[in-house]
């Protein structure tokens, strides 16, 4: 996407971290965003920041793992807005336990706000983009979508899928107006393990709280440093944005020793 001034840019999970931040850098350029999550609260706060900006915002509750509510979404962004240009699928959970163990609403949970709200979000809002000059879908996996982490295989398993449903929908979208990203964010500096459903850490050995204070101490980057990433990637219609120093280091890691760098992390992470 060339300019984003006048553009109309839907965002999921917009009521803190990298979805906030996203709305902020947006409506700073001109754009106007629909945020939609199931925290009003946060949503409210997104708003009066994107106010803050001059920015035109729009509020919308939305939970991503009903499909219904997702093509709603669609419809009431359109109406609104007269027309959307962007869809941002951002929401995202994780559950923190073992394969063995993970209870299957657990599993199912984290597969359908982090993979099926990216499937409903892409599906619903595709007929809207490609009516446009030029239009964007903007998906957010993780360095979790190319390599594992014990006790961390339902969040692994949704982002390895969504990568592999960008890279898909890139293809069978590339010769057509909408052009389509794939984000792979490192440690950023969000409540994503906080508000995690947690039952076991990497090594078993750390509770809750350790490793929410654990993962504070180790994510390099800001919730706005990542959104300055993602939207300069967007604007360079890149095919995939990695975001932070660590995510390049990982990614270099997996490129070079595909099979060492997995035994490496079994034998490492999680040692506290």
């Amino acid at each position: 996407m060339k300019e984003l001034r006048n553009k109309v840019a839907a965002i999921t999970g917009a009521a803190s971290g990298i979805g906030q931040m996203l709305a902020v850098n947006l409506a700073a350029k001109g754009c106007e965003v629909a945020i939609s999550d199931v925290d009003m609260s946060g949503l409210e706060e997104t708003a009066e920041m994107v106010e803050k900006q001059k920015g035109t915002v729009s509020i919308h509750k939305v939970d991503v793992a009903d499909r219904s509510q997702v093509e709603n979404y669609a419809v009431e962004v359109v109406t609104q807005h007269g027309r959307v240009d962007m869809i941002i699928n951002n929401a995202g959970v994780a559950v923190a336990e073992s394969i063995a163990d993970v209870k299957y609403e657990d599993f199912e949970w984290i597969m359908g706000i982090n993979f099926w709200g990216v499937v409903y979000g892409c599906k619903a809002f595709l007929p809207y983009l490609k009516k446009q000059p030029e239009s964007h879908v903007v998906n957010i996996s993780s360095v979790n979508g190319f390599v594992t982490w014990p006790n961390n295989g339902p969040y692994c398993a949704s982002k390895f899928a969504v990568r592999g449903f960008t890279e898909t929908l890139w293809q069978e979208l590339r010769k057509t107006n909408v052009r389509v990203s794939c984000v792979h964010p490192g440690g950023i500096k969000t409540n994503i393990v906080r508000n995690a459903r947690f039952y076991k850490s990497a090594g078993c050995k750390m509770s809750h709280a350790e490793c929410a204070k654990e993962f504070d101490k180790i994510a390099g980057t800001s919730a706005g440093k990542a959104a300055d990433i993602i939207v300069s990637g967007i604007l360079k219609n890149k095919r995939r944005i990695l975001v932070g120093p660590d995510a390049y280091f990982i990614d270099g890691l997996t490129r070079l020793f595909p099979k060492g760098f997995v035994r490496f992390v079994a034998a490492t992470v999680g040692r506290k």
